[in-house]
């Protein structure tokens, strides 16, 4: 990490602690849908992934039913105001902190929709961390990796100098389309056994990655 000097995060799941309310969402859904709920943290670690359109199809949603885009609203329509009651994961202050005191610049970089993520925002007093906030201009999070590798080349970074941080097995794909490190964290919405297939570094918490600063 000491030759690092760009930060790039994602946000659900890495900083933001949202995982209860996504299971939650997800339920509502599949109430509707009269489909058996996920219940378990781990099974819906299991399930879950980019493009979410694959994860929806893992659940057992029938998009000849209730197509894809519908569900997609639902989805948000549940998770977007109940998410701003979501805490940010534990040291995730403190470790943006020292990020910065050591000098590393910090972007955010999302595949939520831009206006909702930038509602999130709002909640807590992290955004004067980061020097730009990107994120994806519709709901159905399908790929941020064309994001990442223009936001790259367009701030002229050197992608040997750029790790990406995330809580995902689409985190790793975007960080090597984009062409940069990455560093996983098992606590979001991914299995640590997926991450760790990925061959990156992976922690169990934000506690930990501060401590590779």
């Amino acid at each position: 990490m000491l030759h690092m000097k760009h930060i790039i995060w994602d946000w659900n799941g890495t900083l933001l602690d949202d995982l209860d309310v996504s299971m939650d969402a997800l339920n509502s859904i599949l109430t509707k849908e009269q489909l058996p709920l996920v219940l378990d943290k781990d099974e819906y670690r299991k399930y879950f992934q980019f493009p979410v359109i694959e994860y929806y199809k893992k659940v057992g949603f029938d998009f000849a039913k209730t197509p894809f885009p519908i569900l997609a609203q639902q989805y948000m329509a549940y998770y977007q105001p109940h998410s701003l009651q979501c805490s940010l994961h534990t040291g995730v202050e403190e470790t943006l902190g020292k990020a910065e005191q050591k000098g590393y610049c910090q972007y955010l970089l999302s595949a939520s929709d831009l206006q909702f993520l930038k509602q999130q925002l709002a909640v807590y007093d992290i955004s004067n961390y980061f020097q730009d906030i990107q994120g994806l201009d519709n709901i159905h999070a399908h790929s941020k990796a064309e994001l990442a590798k223009a936001f790259v080349k367009e701030r002229q970074l050197n992608p040997n100098e750029v790790v990406f941080v995330g809580d995902s097995v689409h985190d790793s794909e975007v960080a090597k389309y984009a062409g940069c490190h990455c560093i996983l964290i098992a606590n979001g919405h991914e299995h640590r056994d997926k991450l760790t297939k990925t061959g990156r570094r992976v922690v169990g918490n934000i506690k930990e990655f501060a401590q590779l600063l």
